[in-house]
């Protein structure tokens, strides 16, 4: 044994990795799998490969170069640990001392098998390390093998026969084995006997917990682990934290067993058979605060909720219990939602380390997943806030079903977020819980009969020990506590819960505003109500337009070589500068770098949005010669102001724009901004928009302001790149089209706070950069969905002058007729009503039919909430005019249904509103540029026929 210690220490087995490195290992070695060829038993270390390292060893000691690095280091340590002899001058004793102290000249045979040996206890090690859960006991049902194939891989020493898989024997189980440097078995030992590296491999890897880590790629990560699961004793718990443990079980399982008793019947999605849930969690965040983190912002499905509020959150019981009162009243706007979707913010002394958390449990609706990405992107807006780069502050944890987690995609959309400068979180704590080991007590709810489908396996679960029983037992018979304790600790927390629940009778209103995740300190008043009304003009003054469209023109960074190209359009904007004018990137650019010297963040997120899908933006320039360098101007507009965020995403919708929705809850002093590449593709995010955008508020009580860029347009494109499905959105507005508003001065502004969300569809720059500005000077915030254009990014008529951008100026609703129909209004017979892009083509059109005394066009700006006050004007302007509304988009999609019956309330339903547009359709638009043309013609001589609705009744 003395010999094999002394071989083992000298070469430190380098050579073992350092056949790994080489072809030859990857002949024998095989990473842990057989190493059986077929037809003939080949070991480890044959012969010939005992000769390969004599030819190595002759080859380094010629000219250390003329190997492989890797070699060279395995021959100059294990010389290293030879004392230098002046008798041995001679390179051909040199090679023989060497070769004799590691067992190969003299006897090959005896050292082959030595190395042999070795290398199979290291390839058994490994074979653990990546094959052990297959026999792990994760069945605590006892129904199921572990590993669902039955099937136990061949290379576990399951039993000693198997032992000659290594070409080992029962005889090789007490010889002692140097450990390699890729386990944690040993200790502070480095070396054990087989039969004890066998034992520690099957308590570490075999028993109730399964570990499936060696696929990850990173070594650090991967020896983290090991350490963590392998070191000898690291699951021993001192007495203190047995009965920690043994104190969060008694709430975790008795919460369950109240709410059981006192509302049997109501469904609450329990937590029984995963009550070792609440223990986790709350251990995570002590380690957590530990090490730190002051803010904890978790996301979860419904199972479970209620206790995670209650145990970990800590939320007063009183209102978790009131909840089930079915005569509570709501206190607050909108519907309220069921008890186990909503939310929580809480700041408390964390008692096991005395120091100050935050915790945030998100609200979520039952598309489990759904909270993923929102919860990834409060938690990057939170560390963003706090200067938190590395997220040593802030961390997230989500929470998993295993089914959900394995078949929603928007699990994978927000874990490919997770390397992006702009989105990472720089971890995330994630707990599934698998639904097997951790099996339901009574099917998917409490009103649920599992022994209609899982008969068998649910004769299992009704027969299992309660957990809490199981370990309270263990910790009395090895004398941790006694009986009377744990019997106490069960009745103080059945009292306070007792107590909570006679205190719940007293509440007879719920405040929704009790459950909001995401408070905003100071925004609003102590009632949560906007501390005005109103809304300041949105304009800036001329001086800051000039600025920001003189450094939108340049390149702030010395010795940048920009492309000839983009050159071209800096200087157009310059141009436009000079000339005191704007096109829509130009409007964008001023909106967003008036806000930074403001001290409002802008953030800016979206498939290729830092140039623009359509190439109009280039807010990051990029340099020809040096790659990788980059500037953002906007970022170099003035000394002191806030940073501008712009962001190419991953191609993703659902993930990304959760994501961004997430970062505008953190703080309503932000604009945060997602644009589709084209409108339709929000398609793939319909469930965060349906979800969360347009029923947050009225579900949770939540405000948030995130603005929805959706380029949307009919230009021949084909369907998939032409609409935004504006009639979604609008169908989705919460204002009743029969009902006639009272109109008042801050008509404007009541009218947006009452609104689910804002849409808007702007014909000209400056109405872009005023919408954009009114977002934030609001007093309160709405989502904002902005049909944006794509002809009109470059078209020359789209453009604006700074008079309608300067202080004073305001957002426009409704731009009326203010041509030659304006000036003559009885004499006018036809006002059509349009919205965006249409206007363009009907302002060429009316002048090529030289119809321009007798048409009035009239825009909306913003569709919904709709203007009733401006369009009662203009309705009452033009008394005796046909009244028509014209769109592009087929009359089943974009804006007719919408606006049709308001128009009719607005004249009280005493003159027809008539439609002028595509006709009906599947799809969106069609892919023909012929048809697409001949359908635009159709709909503009229609538009322009005076007499085309003679003798129509409606």
């Amino acid at each position: 044994m003395s010999h094999l210690k002394l071989f083992a220490a000298t070469l430190k087995w380098h050579g073992i990795k350092l056949l790994e490195k080489q072809d030859i290992a990857r002949r024998v070695f095989l990473h842990g799998q057989r190493y059986v060829s077929s037809g003939t038993s080949e070991p480890f270390l044959s012969g010939s490969n005992s000769n390969y390292v004599e030819e190595m060893y002759y080859a380094w000691l010629e000219n250390p170069k003329s190997v492989h690095k890797s070699w060279d280091l395995f021959f100059r340590n294990a010389n290293a640990g030879q004392a230098y002899d002046p008798h041995l001058p001679d390179q051909l004793e040199r090679k023989a001392s060497f070769l004799q102290s590691h067992g190969l000249a003299q006897t090959p045979g005896k050292a082959e098998k030595l190395v042999e040996d070795h290398l199979a206890v290291q390839s058994l090690i490994r074979a653990y390390q990546i094959r052990g859960h297959h026999v792990a006991q994760l069945d605590p049902l006892g129904i199921l093998d572990a590993d669902l194939d039955s099937f136990v891989p061949s290379d576990l020493i399951t039993t000693i026969d198997k032992l000659g898989f290594y070409g080992l024997h029962e005889s090789d189980l007490d010889k002692v084995f140097q450990l390699p440097t890729t386990t944690f078995i040993g200790g502070n030992e480095n070396s054990l006997s087989l039969r004890e590296i066998i034992k520690r491999l099957e308590n570490t890897y075999c028993q109730h917990i399964g570990l499936e880590f060696m696929f990850i790629n990173d070594v650090e990560q991967c020896q983290w682990i090991r350490q963590k699961f392998e070191t000898p004793g690291v699951m021993k718990f001192t007495n203190e934290e047995k009965r920690t443990l043994l104190a969060r079980l008694v709430r975790s399982m008795r919460f369950e067993d109240f709410l059981a008793r006192k509302w049997s019947s109501e469904k609450r999605f329990g937590l029984e058979g995963c009550e070792v849930m609440i223990p986790a969690l709350k251990t995570i965040i002590d380690k957590s605060s530990e090490m730190g983190i002051e803010y904890v912002i978790m996301g979860m499905p419904h199972r479970g909720r209620l206790n995670v509020l209650a145990n970990v959150i800590r939320k007063e019981l009183e209102q978790i219990f009131c909840q089930f009162d079915p005569k509570l009243e709501a206190a607050d706007e909108g519907s309220g939602d069921v008890k186990y979707h909503l939310g929580m913010y809480h700041e408390r002394i964390n008692r096991a380390t005395n120091k100050k958390i935050t915790l945030s449990l998100m609200a979520n609706p039952s598309h489990l997943e759904a909270v993923d990405p929102v919860v990834q992107g409060k938690t990057k807006a939170e560390q963003f806030y706090r200067g938190d780069t590395a997220g040593k502050k802030v961390m997230s944890i989500l929470l998993h079903g295993d089914a959900a987690f394995a078949g929603q995609g928007v699990v994978y959309e927000t874990f490919h977020l997770s390397d992006l400068p702009s989105y990472t979180t720089n971890g995330t704590i994630h707990v599934v819980v698998n639904n097997q080991v951790c099996y339901r007590r009574r099917g998917h709810n409490e009103m649920d009969e599992p022994m209609f489908t899982q008969p068998l396996m649910y004769k299992q679960i009704h027969k299992q020990v309660p957990v809490l029983k199981k370990y309270a037992d263990k910790l009395i018979a090895d004398g941790t506590v006694t009986l009377q304790e744990f019997e106490e600790e069960i009745a103080k927390y059945d009292r306070i819960c007792e107590e909570a629940y006679t205190r719940s009778k007293d509440n007879k209103i719920l405040h929704i505003k009790h459950w909001l995740d995401s408070p905003w300190p100071g925004f609003f008043n102590v009632d949560g109500e906007p501390k005005s009304m109103s809304c300041p003009p949105t304009g800036i003054s001329e001086d800051l337009l000039t600025h920001i469209g003189n450094v939108a023109s340049s390149v702030p960074v010395k010795d940048f070589k920009i492309h000839a190209g983009l050159s071209r359009i800096l200087r157009a904007r310059l141009e436009m500068t000079k000339n005191r004018v704007v096109d829509w990137a130009l409007a964008e650019y001023m909106a967003f770098g008036s806000f930074l010297k403001e001290g409002i963040h802008v953030r800016l997120s979206g498939q290729d949005v830092e140039r623009g899908t359509f190439s109009h933006r280039h807010h990051v320039l990029h340099d020809q010669e040096v790659d990788k360098r980059t500037c953002v101007p906007m970022n170099h507009l003035w000394e002191q102001q806030a940073p501008y965020t712009v962001c190419n995403s991953s191609l993703s919708e659902y993930g990304v724009l959760g994501f961004e929705l997430g970062f505008a809850m953190a703080s309503p002093n932000a604009l945060v901004c997602w644009e589709a590449q084209f409108g339709d593709f929000h398609n793939t995010a319909q469930c965060i928009i349906d979800q969360f955008i347009s029923s947050g508020q009225a579900k949770w009580v939540r405000h948030n302001g995130i603005v929805l860029l959706l380029p949307h347009g009919m230009e021949g494109m084909g369907p998939e790149h032409s609409s935004a499905r504006p009639e979604r959105f609008l169908q989705m507005s919460n204002d009743d089209s029969d009902a006639y508003p009272e109109f008042s001065e801050q008509f404007e502004v009541s009218q947006l706070y009452e609104c689910n969300w804002i849409v808007v569809n702007c014909s000209t720059p400056a109405n872009y950069f005023h919408v954009l500005r009114r977002q934030i000077l609001l007093p309160f915030r709405k989502p904002l969905i902005i049909l944006t254009p794509k002809s009109l990014l470059r078209h020359p008529e789209a453009k604006s002058s700074f008079d309608e951008m300067v202080s004073g100026t305001t957002f426009q609703r409704v731009i009326p007729e203010n041509g030659l129909a304006a000036h003559a209004p009885h004499e006018v017979k036809r006002v059509i009503f349009c919205t965006g892009k249409v206007y363009y083509d009907l302002v060429k059109e009316r002048k090529n039919q030289d119809l321009e005394k007798q048409v009035a066009i009239t825009r909306l700006e913003q569709i919904s909430p709709f203007p009733f006050d401006l369009l009662k004007e203009e309705l009452e302007k033009y008394p005796g005019a046909d009244l028509v509304w014209c769109q592009e988009e087929h009359k089943n999609s974009g804006y007719y249904d919408y606006v049709k019956p308001r128009f009719r309330t607005i004249v009280n339903h005493t003159r027809p509103i008539w439609y002028v547009g595509r006709e009906p359709a599947a799809a969106a638009a069609t892919g023909n540029k012929n048809t697409h043309l001949v359908s635009l013609r159709r709909f503009l001589d229609t538009a322009f026929n005076l007499e085309a609705f003679e003798g129509k009744t409606f």
